[in-house]
């Protein structure tokens, strides 16, 4: 199945906290998009890795994504070494996305910032022959990186105000890691009830300058280009 989109992150609903709202809208407007996790966050303090996965097949119905994938590699240990990386290449190449989502390079949880470069990477060496996995070359178009935690000034955002009610929708699918007043597990950074009223004015702040209600930033390695300057809003 050739993607236009894939978005691969540490952690089962990183995808959905940070970039839901773009992958809702770009769903919508008829584009295929996948999400590959590399980890099943089995280190959570909240639920387990098995309830994760079932938490991801809810959400993964909800925003209508056409695939999703487990990597299994070990939440808190991964590293960019060559089994990781040759596992990230050949999902890259099954699915010839145009566009690869991921981590920030810089966040809260250190598994983020190793998930940013082993993704960059292996959307580089995805396109190199000489790396062979029974698949041919691929290498995406782009690459952009999504907001979670800690601020990254975005390099560009994208108006999600009509798909904000998905993405929380998405969210609420991990029933595991978000607030409930039920819960007898450990309250964690994004447990807390005000963590959506968070995510909201984060989506506020990256809206405004640009217009938006709700915006979602992206941050990239290689300066996009446009060929008319009636193109930037």
């Amino acid at each position: 199945m050739k993607l236009d989109i894939l978005a691969i992150a540490a952690h089962p609903d990183d995808v959905e906290i940070s970039a839901g709202g773009t992958v809702a809208k770009s769903i919508a407007q008829g584009k295929k998009v996948g999400i590959v996790d590399l980890t099943m966050g089995e280190l959570g303090s909240r639920g387990s890795g098995e309830l994760r996965l079932v938490e991801a097949a809810n959400a993964q119905r909800i925003l209508g994504i056409s695939t999703r994938d487990n990597l299994g590699l070990a939440d808190g240990f991964f590293t960019s070494d060559k089994d990781s990386m040759l596992k990230v290449i050949e999902k890259i190449r099954a699915y010839q996305p145009e566009i690869v989502l991921t981590n920030a390079p810089h966040d809260r949880h250190p598994d983020h910032a190793r998930a940013s470069k082993l993704v960059r990477e292996a959307c580089f060496y995805s396109g190199l022959r000489r790396i062979e996995t029974g698949q041919a070359p691929w290498r995406p178009k782009a690459v952009y990186m999504f907001n979670q935690d800690y601020y990254n000034k975005p390099d560009f955002v994208v108006d999600i105000t009509e798909f904000w009610n998905i993405k929380m929708e998405s969210l609420q699918a991990y029933a595991s890691q978000f607030f409930d007043p039920n819960s007898k597990e450990p309250v964690t950074p994004i447990s807390g009830s005000e963590f959506f009223d968070f995510l909201k004015s984060r989506a506020m702040e990256f809206g405004r300058p640009s217009g938006y209600l709700l915006a979602e930033g992206f941050m990239v390695d290689r300066t996009p280009g446009v060929k008319d300057l009636f193109d930037l809003q």
